[in-house]
């Protein structure tokens, strides 16, 4: 018996990723990978009381710390009038996030203005409540939505302006991107993005060790920036994010046999 199948209408959430990978395949992107020993974050987050912040919301304000100290991680390739590198004054992250939407799974994305100069409780809150708030009160949701519901040659043309005019690009889409399904025990291996990095990490061990990936535009920077950049992230975790969570409201003093 010959199989049969249905066709299946194209959501607005599948359009948005049909045409961000549409954009990104033309990214010479590579992932870079560091094993990163967390344990002294790790033991901080451990002492606070839930809802204890996301793993994502320490990684962007820890991303966003780095990208302060490092110029090339706030740079970005734009094609309009000509190509050139733009290098912006501060970072606009892009988190991934899983939401239901009719009757599926969609993969939606929030911005988190300037978060090396938001409190740690407030990027978590931001990304709480996208997880969890209804979809038409998030204004990046409502945008996402609208934009992939239009024809496909104006969709098409407002991602390219939004990517290649320099005055656009780090507002609408980032700076940098997040995505991680870590949660799930699982990890990507090298995620697909438009923008110039992406930061990954997969399932933290017993031990507080954990690989993160920074999947990178070869044509902004090259490896060994992208390497120091994950160093200086280690360190960061272990350290500022420790410290801001350490002052948490709430935390418990931690062991004295934990490092500091």
């Amino acid at each position: 018996m010959a199989i049969r199948g249905r066709k299946v209408p194209w959501s607005r959430p599948r359009i948005f990723v049909n045409d961000l990978l549409h954009f990104a395949r033309r990214v010479p992107s590579i992932p870079v990978q560091r094993l990163c020993r967390l344990a002294p974050v790790v033991a901080a987050r451990s002492t606070l009381p839930a809802p204890r912040p996301p793993w994502s919301a320490l990684f962007v304000k820890a991303y966003a710390l780095v990208a302060e100290e490092l110029p090339p991680l706030r740079r970005a390739y734009c094609a309009f009038p000509r190509p050139h590198l733009v290098e912006y004054d501060r970072s606009v992250a892009a988190v991934a996030v899983e939401r239901d939407w009719e009757d599926e799974k969609a993969v939606l994305t929030i911005r988190i203005k300037h978060p090396a100069r938001l409190p740690l409780s407030a990027i978590a809150e931001r990304i709480r409540q996208a997880q969890t708030a209804p979809l038409d009160q998030i204004k990046d949701f409502r945008r996402t939505l609208w934009l992939s519901g239009l024809p496909r040659p104006l969709r098409r043309l407002l991602w390219w302006l939004s990517l290649n005019c320099r005055h656009w690009r780090g507002n609408v889409c980032g700076t940098f991107g997040l995505s991680s399904y870590s949660a799930l025990g699982a990890e990507s291996l090298h995620p697909l993005s438009p923008l110039t990095v992406t930061l990954n990490y997969g399932v933290i061990d017993p031990q507080g060790c954990v690989p993160v990936r920074l999947i990178y535009d070869h044509r902004v920077f090259d490896g060994a920036t992208a390497a120091r950049a994950l160093q200086r992230l280690e360190e960061m975790l272990n350290t500022r994010i420790r410290s801001e969570l350490l002052a948490w409201p709430g935390s418990e003093p931690l062991p004295a046999a934990i490092p500091a």
